[in-house]
């Protein structure tokens, strides 16, 4: 395989993956510990990820816990996942936190499903955009005569195998996400 299609593979790998984290922070319904990563917290000046200074679980489906490993930092955890953009009020017991993510309403779902497929559009797009930049690189090569036409003819065949197989893994990413927030 050539080089530049390896490239843009990549690419499009870290594109997948960048999608499937941004799937993880939607809030669902469902209680999820990642919807925690973005969340940072001031401690001692630092700011730091959540789940690196408290142990997140699942006591429920609706209910996170999140049990800090230092008590005294539980009043800037609360904190700081007010003032973030989550969206749920956690309630403090003086010993942990408790995240109870409602119901979301019909409209609520639609509008998730909207944002879902928008998320999943942008990762098209940055698809496309890989699938792009290698073939520039390759009608560069090949004006250099750096590679035959035939080699030419192949290597855009192949980059297209590569990028159909991208798309597809978003499409379905994104079917599987819309499913699991319209049957919460």
């Amino acid at each position: 395989m050539n080089e530049q299609i390896k490239t843009a593979q990549d690419k499009m790998n870290k594109c997948l993956s960048a999608l499937g984290r941004e799937f993880d922070t939607i809030r669902a319904g469902r209680a999820n510990p990642a919807i925690l990563d973005k969340v940072q917290v001031d401690y001692y000046g630092t700011p730091t990820a959540v789940n690196a200074m408290a142990a997140i679980s699942v006591s429920e489906a609706r209910v996170l816990v999140i049990q800090p490993w230092d008590v005294s930092s539980l009043k800037n955890i609360e904190k700081a996942i007010q003032a973030s953009d989550i969206g749920i009020t956690p309630t403090n017991d003086g010993k942990c936190l408790r995240l109870a993510f409602p119901q979301p309403t019909e409209e609520r779902r639609k509008e998730l499903v909207k944002q879902v497929k928008a998320i999943g559009e942008e990762a098209k797009v940055t698809i496309r955009n890989a699938r792009r930049d290698a073939l520039d690189k390759l009608k560069a090569m090949k004006k250099n005569s750096e590679i035959t036409e035939d080699d030419m003819k192949g290597f855009e065949k192949d980059l297209q195998k590569v990028t159909d197989k991208a798309v597809e893994e978003v499409d379905t990413a994104v079917a599987a996400k819309e499913k699991e927030i319209m049957t919460v």
